[in-house]
């Protein structure tokens, strides 16, 4: 059967009848082989049950079907607009299916030589290249999001980049036209040649006004992969950069002495504000603990997180809210999206940052917040190998790519 990585088309079900005859001679009886198939895609609101009875599959083989998918794959997590391919008689009898799970795997249901029905979770096999991208921020395209897509990239790209740059430049403010990045990843692709994600970015190079901001992709002895600087410094920062990770811009600084655009009254204004649009992502900046999670006054939703050493962080104006009070959140999970609830004016975001109970300047001391452990010296000569063969790849993929932009690594 072919595989779903293939033959999954657009929305409208796509419903072919296939006949099919043995070789016969003139005295055989002709045995009709009639097979429908349709290609289509999960409906709004749908479930595996209903997909199967629009598709008129016979009611005994959509009880066999799901019963048996349900051993494997939770039902509940059936996505409306994935792509499913089935294959019956003309009937209804059941021969085959295959529901796209996500990117990686897919549900297979195939009737078995005792005309039972199997189900099996199966890997959409992809074929893997390592290649370079280079992207150029400039007046056409003013923003790490912008840059990448003119590159041909799209944005989980982005968002891999900034997760290990994160902790060193705030893509809100310190980006500027004439920067540069520069980076070989890996690349995925089903057996059809379309593209099908990334792999792990393996070095990356950003040139943020003048200075030079290298990372490489590094797993010590025993441990998990990390990034790690030219000299096996953490690219991972106790905080990151910001909670916002493109494009907005700082609207309001930190400050004892700001007149309220609302009240217009002096109200010390205890955050820095970012212009975003509403709906934007809002990440913790740092693992923490929950405090609160609700609507709060002139705040409006706001999301308030304890970490370690003393510090607390707050998100406020939030349109929505993705926590709950008590929860445990990781560095980069989002709490909630851009707002403009409570006393606010437009969307954007109010991040403010307590230590030890007083509010301090927020961009001032992100840029103090010490790393997270470095490469351990036992490892520093496996690491300095490891760094070396990766820049001496990047290198050469940029000149690669120079000579022939369709150039990959290998």
């Amino acid at each position: 059967m072919t595989s779903l990585a293939a033959s999954a088309c657009d929305t409208r079900s796509d419903a072919r009848t296939v006949a099919s005859s043995p070789n016969r001679s003139a005295h055989d009886v002709p045995l009709a082989a009639d097979i429908r198939v349709v290609s289509a895609r999960v409906a709004r609101g749908a479930t595996l049950a209903s997909l199967l009875r629009a598709q008129d599959v016979a009611a005994s083989d959509v009880a066999a079907l799901v019963g048996q998918a349900a051993s494997v794959f939770d039902l509940r997590k059936v996505r409306a607009d994935q792509p499913y391919r089935l294959r019956t008689s003309l009937q209804g009898s059941l021969r085959d299916f295959e529901y796209e799970i996500d990117g990686d795997r897919f549900l297979r249901v195939v009737r078995s030589v005792a005309d039972a029905l199997v189900a099996s979770v199966v890997p959409i096999p992809k074929t893997r290249s390592v290649e370079v991208v280079r992207a150029q921020i400039d007046h056409r395209a003013p923003s790490l999001v912008a840059a990448l897509d003119a590159a041909g990239e799209t944005i989980d790209l982005t968002l891999a980049l900034a997760d290990i740059f994160g902790g060193e430049i705030d893509f809100n403010t310190e980006v500027q036209p004439g920067d540069l990045v520069e980076l070989t990843v890996e690349k995925q692709f089903r057996d059809n040649h379309a593209f099908a994600g990334y792999g792990p970015i393996l070095a990356a190079e950003f040139t943020n006004a003048g200075r030079h901001v290298r990372a490489v992709r590094f797993t010590p002895a025993g441990g998990s992969p990390a990034y790690f600087d030219e000299r096996g410094v953490s690219m991972r920062r106790f905080f990151l950069a910001s909670p916002l990770k493109f494009q907005p811009i700082v609207t309001s600084r930190f400050s004892r002495d700001r007149v309220h655009p609302i009240l217009r009254e002096v109200r010390a204004h205890l955050g820095v504000d970012y212009h975003a649009p509403s709906g934007a992502p809002v990440v913790a900046v740092a693992d923490g603990v929950v405090v609160s999670a609700g609507t709060s006054g002139g705040s409006g939703r706001m999301v308030h997180l304890r970490h370690a050493n003393g510090f607390e962080t707050q998100y406020l104006h939030l349109s929505s809210i993705a926590v709950r009070a008590g929860s445990r959140v990781r560095q980069g999970e989002l709490v909630g999206r851009v707002g403009a609830t409570g006393l606010a004016t437009a969307p954007h975001l109010d991040y403010r940052l307590k230590q030890h109970g007083a509010y301090i300047n927020p961009v001032t001391a992100h840029r103090l917040m010490p790393p997270a452990d470095p490469v351990p010296s036992s490892q520093m000569v496996a690491f300095a190998a490891a760094r070396d063969r990766a820049f001496s790849a990047l290198a050469r993929a940029a000149v690669a790519r120079t000579s022939n932009p369709n150039a990959a690594v290998q």
